[in-house]
């Protein structure tokens, strides 16, 4: 199984770009599904879940500004940003959920994508 994140680039704060990641094997609709960032220098922070319901879970930071959505005929998630601002520029990471505890932990993820280079420029 493997997850491969697509969609980053260079846009201006306010803007706008969807991310999706597309995962191989049959089981995706069974897990929640995750997106994390990674800034240079800063570890790496939750941005939002999806479970398999369809239930969510998003950072305060990002709240009201990113959507996660998923099509389980697809097999890939999804993560609308839009206001994006300066500070959300970093490394976007997909990733499945296999663990029972915080959403927002990493260690609650087995697979990750590649990464994605979101950058919001001011």
């Amino acid at each position: 199984v493997q997850l491969q994140a697509s969609g980053g680039g260079l846009v201006q704060a306010g803007g706008s770009l969807r991310l999706s990641c597309a995962a191989s094997g049959r089981t995706f609709s069974s897990y929640g599904m995750g997106w994390f960032r990674q800034a240079p220098g800063k570890e790496r922070e939750f941005v939002a879940n999806i479970k398999w319901s369809g239930a969510s879970t998003y950072a305060d930071s990002v709240k009201g500004r990113f959507t996660i959505s998923r099509d389980n005929a697809k097999r890939t998630v999804y993560l609308q940003m839009n206001s994006l601002k300066p500070e959300d520029t970093a490394v976007y990471y997909c990733a499945r959920e296999v663990g029972w505890g915080s959403v927002r932990s990493v260690s609650e993820y087995d697979l990750w994508g590649q990464g994605t280079q979101v950058t919001v420029s001011s």
